[in-house]
């Protein structure tokens, strides 16, 4: 570690503003970044470059040991592997593997470790706890604790100051503790980081606050804005993803209309969102990631308030992987196919195009369900390495140069990756027969009026 004797402390600092802010930048402010994942890495890659003095702490070996060789474990965010490279060399970050040790230089500590929820759908803090008494067992008085991770409200308020409280010995009067959530998106973190959207920030008292507020001042070139509470900023957050939940579920359940109203429900969304007050999002085959399925589970079951609109939209989005199922059985079926003796090509396994992450990803559903319905199924996606989950629900996975030289029975886009836009799906039908392509992303629409397809579309009417 550094081996600084005298670090600057800013929770409760007598020192102008502007002493503090120059201390930040010349690294007379240690911070320490816990967890440096695919968000954390990122985050603690531009904290080094600003503040020179970034002490990183992982559980994981291999990630500690690939951070201090100047090299970035995460991939697919531009940028990141330069910047690692370049604050590594300089001096600017090493990483460690405990985390109570870096506690005990840092000044400031920065939490963005995972929060997901247990198989009951109860918020589990259990990683964020484990941080929170590492810091505690090395905190100081004046020293400021920042959570990024996305929190159910109330959590720095009722679970983690008191726990830091208790550990530490020290006073609540003694240390600062702010939430300010990460607004950010895998594959343009580091922009995210720097401001592409405002930060926000939320402490326990106004010198959290303030103090939060002088730091991120000093990272992003946007605007920081202050909320009222810690419980306020983590409502922010939550409230983000709760909306894009409800709305993707509001598109979800007019796509599912389509036909029955004898419209191209995509072509009515889109036509209703040139209205300003209006922003309906794109129904399609599921909604994954770490964050949306999540989220509305901070919650959910977490107050004594109604929360029937966020369970009944969670329902709704938790049902499209079957409904994207249903609908290609029902198009085999119509084909003359019956799905025990179909061939079927799962167009895309990730949560997202380009990004190789598969937690909540609808994939892996659809293809546990057409397995089940007696369906041969097949799969492909150039973004990923791993395969191990998608081959225990029961698919064969196809590298994306031998999928030309196949025939199937039926192609179902779950997502829409970048190199299948150079795919003929048309080739991929059994000679004589018609191929079935449903289109969970409205991708594939080129291939609506081919005799030699039967199309349909999720929001698409027949």
């Amino acid at each position: 570690m550094s081996g600084l004797d005298a670090p600057v402390r800013l929770y409760g600092s007598s020192l102008a503003n502007d002493r503090q802010q120059s201390a930040l930048r010349s690294g007379d402010v240690p911070v320490g970044v816990y967890g440096l994942g695919k968000m954390g890495l990122p985050l603690a890659a531009v904290y080094a470059k600003t503040t020179g003095n970034v002490l990183g702490a992982d559980i994981d070996p291999e990630v500690v040991e690939t951070v201090n060789a100047g090299h970035a474990h995460v991939e697919g965010e531009p940028g990141l592997e330069d910047l690692v490279r370049e604050t590594v060399t300089e001096g600017e970050l090493h990483a460690y593997t405990d985390g109570a040790k870096v506690a005990e230089e840092a000044a400031v500590h920065v939490v963005i470790v995972p929060t997901l929820v247990d198989e009951e759908d109860d918020p589990d803090l259990d990683l964020v706890r484990a941080v929170a008494s590492d810091i505690a067992a090395g905190l100081a008085p004046g020293d400021m604790i920042l959570f990024e991770s996305t929190l159910p409200p109330r959590s720095c308020q009722d679970v983690l100051l008191p726990l830091v409280e208790a550990e530490s010995g020290l006073d609540r009067s003694q240390f600062g503790l702010a939430f300010c959530p990460e607004r950010t998106s895998s594959g343009r973190a580091i922009n995210d980081i720097r401001g592409a959207y405002p930060k926000i920030v939320g402490g326990i008292d106004e010198e959290s606050t303030r103090v939060a507020t002088l730091i991120y001042e000093e990272i992003t070139h946007n605007e920081v804005i202050q909320m009222e509470s810690a419980t306020a900023a983590e409502a922010v957050k939550v409230f983000e993803g709760v909306y894009r939940d409800v709305n993707i579920a509001l598109a979800n359940e007019l796509g599912m209309m389509a036909d029955e109203l004898g419209i191209d429900v995509v072509d009515a969304i889109e036509a209703a969102n040139t209205q300003p007050y209006c922003d309906i999002h794109s129904p399609g085959a599921g909604v994954g990631g770490h964050c949306i399925p999540y989220y509305p589970y901070f919650l959910i079951g977490e107050l004594s308030s109604s929360t029937r609109l966020l369970s009944t939209a969670r329902s709704v989005n938790e049902m499209m992987p079957l409904y994207t199922m249903e609908f290609v059985l029902g198009e085999l079926r119509s084909v003359g196919k019956p799905p025990s003796d179909a061939s079927v090509l799962v167009l895309g396994l990730t949560y997202r195009p380009g990004i190789a992450e598969t937690r909540a990803t609808p994939a892996l559903p659809i293809v546990d369900h057409l397995d089940d319905a007696g369906v041969d199924v097949h799969a492909v996606d150039p973004v990923l390495d791993e395969y191990g989950e998608f081959e225990a629900a029961g698919a064969t996975i196809e590298q994306l140069g031998d999928v030309e030289d196949q025939t199937y029975d039926g192609v179902v886009m779950v997502t829409s990756q970048p190199a299948f836009e150079s795919l003929d799906v048309r080739s991929l039908r059994t000679p004589g027969e018609r191929l079935v392509v449903v289109d969970g992303r409205q991708a594939l629409t080129h291939l609506r009026d081919d005799i030699e397809v039967e199309y349909c579309g999720v929001g698409l009417h027949d």
